[in-house]
């Protein structure tokens, strides 16, 4: 089954999902842990049912669920098909569905060594690297932890004489919130570093000089995420 693009994602009619360049997103705003031990359980029974199952986080008050198709490596009809299906049970539950607020965090290291450093990093990390490690469609250049719980970890290729920054965070949000995290960013101290690459992302960076982007799906249709 063919992944969809973030532009066939967002007309797919969702509500209260957000996909942030790997997966959609919700947090069921469950407002007792009782509440969402139902709302998990009904959620299991459907994705039993369907034969595919969303990663899920119950905590008090909410629970976050995450939905991919690791066998085509992003997001799929399955997915979407699904997340209609937890939505129906939300609304019967009385539970509100809302992923704007949410957002994904990967770590990147700068380096003209990627192949060099990579194998350290994975037993540091006890992380793993491509398929061929397990069901998760890891990219050439990342890590990831194989029980996702942790950020990935990617490599990003730079030259050797350049001034570069070693590690920066890669925060992916929806595009709805991203101006309002610049903005409040800028505010706190912040600038706005280079926004030639917008709306895929923003390089933004502290008082210090400490630069991190803030990426959204829009722009990169054409690219693997």
């Amino acid at each position: 089954m063919s992944t969809l693009t973030g532009q066939q994602i967002a007309g797919s009619g969702l509500t209260g999902w957000v996909f942030l360049g790997d997966a959609l997103y919700t947090r069921a705003a469950t407002g007792s842990f009782a509440t969402g031990l139902t709302l998990v359980a009904a959620v299991g029974a459907a994705a039993e049912a369907a034969n595919h199952h969303p990663d899920v986080d119950l905590r008090y008050p909410h629970v976050d669920l995450r939905l991919t198709s690791h066998d085509a490596g992003g997001v799929t009809e399955r997915d979407v098909s699904l997340a209609r299906t937890i939505t129906d049970l939300a609304r019967d539950a009385g539970v509100t569905l809302d992923g704007a607020g949410l957002s994904r965090l990967e770590l990147a290291l700068d380096t003209p060594a990627r192949d060099g450093v990579r194998p350290f990093w994975r037993e540091f990390l006890a992380y793993e690297g491509e398929a061929a490690d397990g069901d998760r469609p890891w990219a050439a250049d990342e890590l990831g932890d194989p029980t996702g719980r942790l950020p990935v970890v990617w490599f990003q290729a730079s030259g050797r004489e350049e001034p570069r920054q070693r590690w920066h965070l890669d925060v992916w949000v929806d595009p709805s919130q991203v101006q309002g995290r610049i903005e409040r960013a800028v505010a706190a101290g912040g600038r706005v570093v280079d926004d030639s690459e917008a709306p895929a992302f923003w390089v933004l960076s502290d008082a210090e000089g400490n630069r991190s982007c803030l990426c959204t799906w829009q722009d990169r249709d054409d690219e693997t995420v």
